[in-house]
């Protein structure tokens, strides 16, 4: 993800323009290959270190802010770690305390000995057991410049490039109100694909259109919330990619743009030429909805669990794509589940009132108290709910399945 000092834009009128790199321009390819080179060669050593040969190689010329921004997008994919034998906090404080002692104690000898930090080191290093060298690297190792490369994911040059363009795309997004995106002439595969990857990625939205025609996405951007705005932000930039994959989108924008917060408007369409870096294969799915999955499989076996297919038209209103099946397996008994991550309280209600008319006969709407991004969200909502904080709890929603069983059987 692109810092904001990083993005490169231009405007024409209200329009919000980002200068995307040509993917197969020579000048920028050298450029990439030379970065890419920097951190491939640069695993153990320090975050400053390698910082220091960027900034030898592109100096103070104003004109290498896409230089840095692919720095950047090149620092997002390696991982650095404090190294160090010692927790750098519990050093310094040994430390500090001894050369307050070793201070004091001249003074009450009336010594005008020189302070001997070397002595200091020595001791603190003889009560740890471990060399003065290692107390002298590891006192502020855990300064952002001090931290070491570990790993690095490497890629190609063009790859680069394109993480590049898409990374200033996102950047862009960050500052938008709402986003509406178009996607027509998919396979009803993909759709699925794109609803999973809005459910999973807890994004706020209303869809409307049918499988034959297409459909229209009209998502909640991160400045239109009260609150999560930053973590929001982050899911909003992750489900871009997923969009990417169609052949046939466009996304309009609107934005709240500068320090004044000015109104703009952001276009993106599958013309322009961006490739999404993810994989053309199945959805992610957030790892605590993994882990309650495989909790309930635990406490209630007598349930079948299995990722929802279904695509339920809410007629006019859209679409609710549940996202479990549960099936009792004794009697045949099927409910359907929804994980709501970011919500309103106006689309919970908005659920409840369609589903009766419209949806499944049983159905469950589990949603997180974590994650409420308005300000009426707060007192209890009536209907078939199941709150959660971090993670859905399975025997609540064992026995909350039950009570369908049972009525079912009456």
């Amino acid at each position: 993800m692109l810092n904001g000092n990083l993005v490169r834009v231009r405007t024409s009128k209200s329009r919000v323009i980002p200068l995307y790199l040509n993917r197969d321009d020579p000048t920028w390819l050298e450029v990439a290959e030379s970065l890419r080179l920097v951190f491939q060669e640069g695993v153990g050593t320090t975050r400053g270190e390698i910082e220091g040969e960027i900034d030898e190689m592109l100096g103070d010329d104003p004109k290498t802010l896409a230089h840095r921004g692919l720095a950047k997008v090149l620092e997002d994919r390696a991982e650095f770690e404090i190294v160090a034998d010692v927790p750098p906090d519990q050093l310094r404080e040994k430390v500090f305390s001894a050369a307050a002692a070793e201070r004091k104690r001249l003074k009450a000898e009336g010594r005008r000995a020189p302070f001997r930090r070397d002595f200091v080191l020595d001791s603190v290093a003889a009560e740890l057991g471990i060399d003065a060298e290692k107390v002298t690297t590891s006192l502020f190792a855990d300064l952002r410049d001090e931290a070491r490369m570990l790993t690095f994911d490497d890629l190609s040059a063009q790859r680069l490039v394109d993480r590049y363009n898409v990374a200033l795309a996102q950047a862009v997004l960050l500052r938008s109100t709402l986003v509406t995106a178009e996607v027509r002439r998919e396979k009803p595969a993909r759709y699925r694909q794109l609803f999973r990857w809005l459910k999973f990625h807890r994004l706020l939205h209303r869809v409307e259109g049918t499988m034959a025609e297409g459909y229209t996405f009209h998502i909640d951007g991160p400045l239109s919330l009260f609150s999560s705005t930053t973590k929001y932000g982050l899911q909003m930039a992750m489900f871009l990619p997923a969009l990417l994959l169609c052949n046939d989108f466009r996304l309009d924008a609107e934005l709240r743009w500068g320090p004044k917060r000015e109104p703009r408007t952001f276009h993106l369409e599958s013309a322009d030429g961006l490739i999404s870096h993810y994989q053309d294969s199945g959805t992610y799915t957030p790892p605590e909805l993994n882990a309650f999955v495989e909790r309930f499989r635990q406490v209630s076996p007598a349930w079948e669990v299995s990722e929802s297919t279904e695509v339920v038209e809410l007629g006019r209103e859209g679409v609710w794509v549940p996202d479990y099946k549960f099936v009792h397996k004794s009697t045949g008994a099927d409910v359907y589940v929804d994980v709501l991550g970011f919500w309103k309280r106006s689309s919970v209600e908005r659920l409840l009132k369609l589903l009766p008319q419209l949806g499944p006969p049983r159905y469950v709407l589990a949603i997180s108290e974590k994650l409420k991004v308005d300000e009426e969200s707060l007192g209890e909502i009536p209907g078939p709910i199941l709150r959660f904080k971090e993670i859905p709890n399975a025997t609540e929603m064992a026995a909350l399945l039950e009570r369908f069983v049972t009525k079912t059987l009456l």
